[in-house]
């Protein structure tokens, strides 16, 4: 009998000891199955883009897709899987709004099955696509006509040979009332739904907090700024995530003086070091955040940041809450910049080169106002001088900059991300408050 009890004894523990052992199941927060993505685009395309289209003073707008070489905004209008040239088409004109498709009839049927636009427009393949698009621009008759053909990146789509066939197609009428589509883009892009907001909160909080994790596994003396990086990187495919811009600079973590956008470098954290963490995470394949989160590495004896690190710590995070009490709709993002400037003048910062911030979403650098152009210009200047308003997205930094011993630079940058409402802008994660303090040992 004793030893029958001793052998259940054995097995029971055992079995208790492997189910201790057994790695916990990571759940990932943003399963591809629950990707909200379709509905929202539907919303953005019938609530959104008509303001957008009033606030530009557009009344039609005309995006060309294809496959290959496809516009940047395909995704946004729902001609991600364009095969052959297929026009995507959005009149609205005194308070009547349509979106339309010209697509071949492959490709017209699984679009027509999404129901993202009004109206589907199948035509046979090999058909001249310009000739079915003039025929709609002259049905609507508008006056003024996006497209995407400008100087900056997102609204920049349309080819040389594309425009020159849409405009032989529109004739010269039609032609002298086409315009570049940034401000449309600007307006449209810019303005994200509550739903979107909700999202991207719930990544900035992740964000924050897995460069929380990372700080803990830090060994001085041993573990290198690349270490770190690997650490995030293996986090991001646990939890199925992916980079919010190049993934060699994502994440960003130096240990050493400023480096501006780069890649971890293989240098050892030491004791006396301040550590800057700049990382962001894309979710559902759409929406990206952008953070920076900063420590400092205790040496032998302290425990606490030195005085002037400390100080120099505070300077950014009261520069922080400036840049966020002055972020209400109406004021330009120049106007958001002079803040941040005037603060680091008042508090002895050395000048730095980079913007206070800029918008977030779609990309890490998105479409909107830049919370810039204050240290270099006396007034308001291209996207510096565009205005916040409700539903805006940003990511920008508190800045304070100093001259190490050793003569080289460095820099408090911490970043958040703030949403715009009608009372001024609200955070999407909590911010960093106290500079995180990793011990020598």
């Amino acid at each position: 009998m004793k030893s029958y009890l001793n052998l259940l004894f054995l097995s029971l523990f055992f079995v208790l000891f492997s189910c201790t052992q057994k790695e916990e199941k990571i759940v990932k927060p943003f399963p591809v199955s629950e990707n909200p993505w379709e509905e929202i685009r539907k919303e953005r395309i019938s609530k959104l883009l008509p303001e957008a289209m009033k606030e530009a003073g557009v009344e039609a707008w005309i995006v060309i897709c294809r496959e290959n070489n496809n516009d940047p905004l395909a995704m946004h209008v729902g001609g991600e899987n364009a095969g052959g040239s297929a026009a995507f088409m959005f009149f609205n004109i005194d308070g009547k709004f349509k979106s339309l498709s010209l697509s071949p009839v492959g490709e017209a049927t699984a679009l027509g099955e999404k129901e993202i636009l009004d109206e589907v427009i199948a035509f046979k393949r090999g058909t001249n696509v310009w000739k079915h698009i003039a025929e709609k621009v002259k049905e609507w008759d508008p006056k003024v006509i996006a497209i995407n053909s400008s100087n900056n990146n997102i609204a920049d789509g349309l080819s040389y040979t594309q425009r020159k066939d849409l405009e032989k197609a529109l004739g010269k009428k039609y032609t002298q009332r086409l315009v570049p589509s940034v401000d449309l883009v600007y307006e449209w892009l810019s303005v994200k739904l509550p739903k979107e907001i909700e999202i991207m909160s719930k990544a900035a909080k992740i964000t924050a907090d897995l460069q929380i994790e990372a700080y803990n596994t830090i060994i001085p003396g041993k573990t290198t700024d690349a270490d770190v990086a690997k650490f995030l990187k293996k986090r991001m495919a646990e939890l199925g995530v992916t980079d919010a811009w190049a993934p060699d600079q994502n994440p960003n973590v130096n240990s050493g003086p400023n480096r501006g956008h780069s890649h971890s470098t293989d240098k050892i954290i030491q004791p006396g070091d301040v550590i800057q963490t700049d990382f962001g995470i894309r979710v559902f394949d759409q929406w990206v955040t952008d953070i920076q989160r900063f420590a400092y590495v205790l040496k032998d004896g302290e425990t606490k940041a030195p005085d002037d690190i400390q100080s120099y710590f505070n300077n950014s995070i009261t520069g922080i809450r400036k840049i966020q009490a002055a972020m209400k709709p109406g004021i330009t993002g120049w106007d958001v910049d002079k803040v941040q400037r005037d603060w680091m003048k008042e508090c002895g910062s050395l000048p730095i080169m980079w913007g206070t911030g800029h918008p977030v979403g779609y990309w890490a650098h998105d479409a909107g106002p830049a919370l810039s152009g204050a240290a270099r210009y006396d007034e308001p200047v291209g996207n510096s001088a565009r205005k916040l308003k409700p539903g805006q997205t940003f990511a920008y930094d508190g800045f304070y900059h100093w001259e190490r011993e050793d003569g080289t630079r460095k820099a408090f940058s911490v970043e958040e991300m703030v949403y715009i409402t009608e009372d001024g802008a609200k955070y999407m994660t909590e911010p960093q408050e106290e500079l995180i303090l990793i011990p020598s040992k």
